[in-house]
C-alpha cells in the first residue's frame, strides 16, 4: 500500500491543484491580462507547470522518505529512476490537470472533473486497492487509459524487488507517450486569443 500511496499524493498534487489554476485565472479575470501582455503562451503554461512539479516532487521526497525511515518499507531500486520516473508521471498529472483546467474555466466544474477523471481512476483502477489481475477484463482494459497504473507498478518495482528494467522501461515509455499527447493537447486547446 505505501507505494501505492505516493502515486495518489502526487495524483492529487499534479492533476487536482493544477486543475484549478487557470480556471481561477478565468473566473477572477486576470486570464484576459495575461492575454494582452506580450508572454507567450508556452511561457504561461510553464509559468502554470513549474511551481506544481516542484511542490509535486517535495511531496514525492517527503512520501519516500517517510515510507523508508518510518514505515520501514526497504527501497530496493535507484533513487534516481525513481526521481526520472517520478518526474514524468508528475508532468503528465499537471498536462491532465491543464487540460481540464482550459477546458473547465471554472475552479469548481474543474475540481469536480479532475476528482472523477484522475483521483478516482488513480485510486481505484491502479492496482493500488485491488489487484489488476483479479479485475473483469473490461475493467482491465480500462486501466491501460490510467496513468497512475503504469507509476504505481514502477514504485512497487523500485521498492519490493529493485530495478527491474523491463517494468520500468515498459512503464515509462507508456507514461511519456501519455505525457506527451495531454501536453500537445494542452498547447492545442489553450490559444492566446479570448473566445
Amino acid at each position: 500500500l505505501v507505494p501505492g500511496l505516493i502515486a495518489i499524493i502526487m495524483t492529487l498534487i499534479g492533476a487536482l491543484l493544477t486543475a484549478m489554476v487557470v480556471a481561477r485565472e478565468w473566473e477572477r479575470g486576470t486570464m484576459e491580462a495575461l492575454m494582452v501582455t506580450p508572454v507567450r503562451i508556452q511561457e504561461i503554461l510553464l509559468g502554470k507547470i513549474i511551481p506544481y512539479f516542484i511542490l509535486g516532487m517535495g511531496g514525492m521526497a517527503v512520501s519516500v522518505a517517510m515510507a523508508v525511515w518510518v514505515f520501514e518499507v526497504p527501497f530496493r531500486g535507484s533513487y534516481g529512476v525513481l526521481f526520472v520516473t517520478a518526474a514524468l508521471f508528475l508532468l503528465t498529472s499537471l498536462a491532465m490537470g491543464l487540460l481540464i483546467s482550459v477546458v473547465a474555466k471554472n475552479q469548481f466544474v474543474a475540481g469536480q472533473i479532475a476528482i472523477i477523471a484522475t483521483f478516482l481512476p488513480a485510486f481505484i483502477l491502479s492496482g493500488f486497492l485491488f489487484d489488476i489481475g483479479s479485475m473483469p477484463k473490461a475493467v482491465q482494459m480500462v486501466t491501460y487509459i490510467i496513468a497512475a497504473r503504469y507509476f504505481v507498478n514502477i514504485l512497487q518495482s523500485l521498492f519490493l524487488a529493485g530495478n527491474v528494467w523491463t517494468v520500468v522501461i515498459y512503464n515509462a515509455l507508456a507514461l511519456g507517450i501519455m505525457c506527451l499527447f495531454f501536453l500537445f493537447l494542452v498547447r492545442k486547446r489553450m490559444k492566446k486569443r479570448l473566445e
